[in-house]
């Protein structure tokens, strides 16, 4: 949605804060050091829903293919991305900066996504700056009940 400059991004999270369902502890942990006022910028995510699984669009400017590692333990998938930081060791050789305008740093996101899902079961693909991966629904493997009767006495 398109918003006047002067209300700014955080009239949403500001909104939502009060309901219990949105989260955005994830984006809490940004190291907002790092990335300075853009942080809140970086990772941002739509995922969409269909009959046969979910798409998930994360944008990651800035950062090149090799820079993005997507993980996937315990039905948790992880998508981390990091840059820039081995400035310091190729500074030493080339000189050193004056003014430092560009970020540096680590960013890391986690999404449940269930224990059934496998790694070969999600497709990744990145261009331009956007993560698209695609997340198949699976059936919850079925657990066996014990149904018992009982017993008074």
């Amino acid at each position: 949605m398109m918003m006047p400059s002067i209300f700014g991004e955080d009239l949403f999270d500001e909104f939502m804060d009060g309901f219990p369902f949105y989260d955005d502890s994830d984006m809490k942990k940004l190291e907002k050091k790092l990335y300075g006022h853009h942080a809140k910028n970086l990772m941002k995510t739509d995922i969409k829903e269909d009959d046969t699984g979910y798409e998930l669009e994360m944008d990651l400017p800035g950062f090149k293919k090799e820079e993005v590692k997507v993980s996937l333990k315990d039905g948790y998938l992880t998508i981390a991305a990091a840059k820039g930081l081995d400035q310091d060791e190729k500074e030493k050789e080339t000189g050193k900066y004056i003014r430092k305008e560009r970020y540096a740093g680590a960013c890391e996101r986690s999404f449940y996504v269930g224990e059934n899902i496998t790694e070969e079961d999600i497709k990744a693909k990145f261009k331009h700056g956007i993560l698209t991966l695609t997340i198949p629904k699976k059936e919850a493997k079925a657990v066996e009940e014990n149904n018992y009767i009982a017993i008074e006495g």
